[in-house]
């Protein structure tokens, strides 16, 4: 039988942003402490709980009360009510402030707040400008409170819940009920699966018409994450029906209905056997044939730039830059003279960069229009190190505008160029290409730098190797490995395990780059990669354990997963105290962060590093430093924000460190794949550690099946679309 509890929040020992659940301390009737546990929203230091469930007892922790339902009163005691405001509950008043409130207006503290703001100025310290920010809080505070409670009953944790309730304002329960699908379009991090529960909640059937049709989006979306941007309609239907437990003519009337509402697009390509029907999101399906409009429009346009002598170009930049070129470098550089469209595709120390170096120089005595780009803030900054000459992301050049959600350059507003040069260009996904190729002028020539055994891009395409496979464009491949290359490690070794070939390891560290150790049990791996990355290799190379070492892992979960790792490494690596938690993760000043999606209105983009420099939880808002840039977070933005001292390989995708170490073990046996391990040791400049099984090794070596990702690129720039 459930009984009743009544008491005054004291403490918050542990709150999960995601679903909510919570322990917490109260003080009861009696001033004795007591822990109650469940699923909260919003809760607040100082605020009188009243809960109902029953006793339970944990073999740890002792007698706890597991709350079922609950209410919530605001404190009316100037002891309560100071305890509520130094907890930051009002963004704009902290512990100082809090105290003079409560000491000048007492009790009728939160009454004044409410009714009579401007009276704060009687205040030492707050100004009218406070004032407003704390007025303009409140409101939104107490507006928000049922509706937070409401959707935390159907199962959303609170950092989505104001999110949800940020995007529909004072119509979210009404939005909620009647669509809840519609939040998969319009918020971050509401995926079906949740608007989905929520719908079951307010009785839509499972054959309901709007819920099918969300759920086949649903399915191509996940496609799409998985890096397609297409999917065999047969496939995605088989799909469906498991996931949505529905039959096959409820589903073929709603992709029918789908196609007609143009939200989905449905075409036949050829497969290795036959046509078969494939289906896109739309937005996909019109980037991919923009991509290959826009490539044809730019290879047949006459080009801004006045012809050359190319034999002389390349003989003179030769003589400049003081390097004979092989056969294959010459005539990757007599393309780029010639050619409107050109790639140039080759592995680590084949002469990309040099290549790169020799086609800017001569273009440079022909035009002053030239853009340097990468798809990440660390590739375009090694770009801008080769060159000697200003680099940029992509993002950046093509001025994204927070107002509409779009780039600011695109067909209507070009940009001014007669050259681009894109490195690391095997990492552009289909939506970038095509909105940076739509930006480019009909006379621009664009030269594409990459390779093309990395890893494909982390978003849906794998373009690069469309655009090669299509032979639609003019190519060029570099193979032989100069100078430096031949006497790194690192270099042999990525070459070695592109053709299948073991690694060599030399463990003497000072006459090699390229280190393993040997390690079975996985909790000594990750002891053992502790020490390394905080004592060995600092004290033997010089290397800053933070800015110069990068941890790459395949996996997220496990003892050597990325999740883990990150939790060993910065107990160890970062003594400061915990400042906040975001889902079950302890956040810190100086932590290693990365940012997982692009948010384009404070850009900074998927997989970029920073370091945590400010953490106020007066204002609730947290600066984070990316490449000497600091940058605001509201502390519900936290949840684009994760620890980075270990990351997944995908995630670092053209970024480099002067150390990468890499945990390679068979516990990994799902993602053990040739171009992972290829990756993951060429993002290293100067060392490379390996630790695990030489079984681990060999299997990531054999396993050379390049995922298929489905994409329809190749067919339309071959001209038969």
């Amino acid at each position: 039988m459930e009984e009743e509890l009544n008491g005054i929040i004291e403490k918050i020992v542990f709150a999960n942003e995601e679903n909510g659940y919570s322990v917490v301390k109260l003080k009861g009737k009696l001033k004795d402490e007591i822990q109650i546990v469940g699923h909260f929203t919003s809760l607040q230091l100082g605020e009188t709980i009243s809960c109902k469930g029953k006793w339970s007892f944990h073999p740890k922790y002792g007698k706890q009360f597991d709350v079922k339902s609950y209410s919530l009163t605001i404190p009316n005691d100037a002891a309560s009510i100071q305890k509520y405001l130094e907890a930051g509950n009002i963004k704009g008043i902290g512990a100082v402030h809090a105290k003079r409130i409560v000491d000048h207006f007492g009790d009728k503290t939160l009454e004044v707040i409410d009714k009579t703001p401007s009276r704060l100025r009687e205040i030492e310290g707050i100004g009218k400008k406070k004032v407003d920010s704390i007025k303009m809080y409140w409101g939104e505070q107490k507006e928000s409170r049922d509706i937070m409670i409401f959707l935390q009953g159907h199962g959303i944790g609170p950092s989505l819940s104001k999110k949800i309730y940020r995007r529909y304002g004072e119509k979210c329960l009404e939005t909620v009920k009647n669509n809840p699908y519609s939040m998969t379009y319009d918020v971050v991090g509401i995926g079906f699966k949740t608007a989905d529960s929520i719908a079951k909640n307010f009785g839509i059937l499972p054959n309901n018409p709007m819920r099918i049709e969300a759920g086949i989006e649903y399915v191509l979306q996940e496609l799409s994450d998985d890096g397609h941007v297409c999917f065999p309609e047969l496939n995605i239907l088989s799909l469906a029906e498991e996931k949505l437990g529905v039959d096959q003519a409820d589903l073929n009337r709603a992709i029918t209905s789908l196609e007609a509402k143009e939200r989905i697009i449905r075409k036949r390509l050829p497969t290795s056997e036959e046509e078969e029907l494939f289906v896109w999101l739309r937005p996909l399906f019109f980037a991919e044939l923009g991509i290959a409009k826009h490539l044809k429009r730019l290879k047949r346009s006459p080009s801004s730039i006045r012809e050359i002598k190319i034999d002389k170009a390349a003989e003179w930049v030769q003589e400049k830059l003081g390097i004979q070129f092989a056969a294959g470098q010459i005539q990757a550089l007599e393309k780029s003279f010639h050619e409107k469209v050109h790639i140039i595709t080759g592995g680590p120390g084949t002469g990309k960069s040099t290549i790169t170096k020799a086609i800017l120089a001569v273009h440079e005595k022909l035009t002053t229009d030239i853009i340097l780009c990468a798809p990440t803030g660390k590739a375009a900054k090694r770009l801008s190190e080769i060159t000697k000459k200003k680099a940029s992301t992509i993002h950046s050049i093509l001025e994204f505008d927070s107002t509409t959600g779009h780039f600011k350059r695109n067909d209507k507003n070009l940009l001014k160029c007669d050259l681009m040069i894109i490195d690391e260009a095997s990492m552009i996904d289909t939506y970038l290409f095509f909105s940076l190729l739509k930006a480019l002028p009909d006379g621009a020539k664009i030269v594409c730098i990459g390779d093309i055994d990395q890893l494909p891009s982390v978003g849906p395409g794998s373009v690069l190797r469309d655009i090669i496979d299509s032979k639609a464009i003019p190519i060029s491949r570099l193979f032989q490995i100069f100078r430096q290359g031949k006497d790194s490690r690192i270099v042999i070794n990525a070459h070695n395990i592109n053709k299948g070939i073991f690694p060599e390891f030399d463990n003497d560290a000072e006459k090699t780059d390229f280190l393993f150790y040997e390690i079975e049990a996985p909790e000594q791996l990750r002891d053992r990669l502790v020490q390394l990355v905080a004592d060995e290799i600092p004290s033997i190379y010089g290397f800053n354990p933070l800015s110069d070492i990068q941890v790459l892992a395949p996996m997220r979960k496990g003892i050597i997963g990325v999740e883990q790792l990150n939790n060993a490494l910065q107990e160890r690596l970062n003594p400061n105290p915990t400042l906040i938690n975001r889902m079950g993760q302890p956040l810190k000043v100086g932590d290693k962060v990365m940012q997982i999606r692009n948010n384009y209105t404070k850009c900074v983009f998927n997989g970029d590093v920073g370091f945590i420099e400010e953490i106020d939880s007066e204002e609730q808002v947290t600066l984070i430093s990316f490449d000497g840039k600091s940058i605001e977070y509201e502390f519900t933005e936290l949840g684009e924000i994760v620890l980075s001292y270990a990351a997944s390989v995908h995630k670092f995708q053209g970024s480099e460190s002067p150390c990468i170490v890499m945990p390679i073990h068979t516990s990994h046996y799902m993602l053990l794949q040739r171009n992972l391990l290829y990756t993951g040791i060429t993002r290293a400049k100067k060392l490379v550690v390996l630790l695990g099984t030489k079984q681990a090794i060999a299997l990531a070596i054999k396993n050379d099946k390049v995922e298929k990702r489905h994409t329809g690129l190749s067919y339309f720039l071959s001209g038969s679309a």
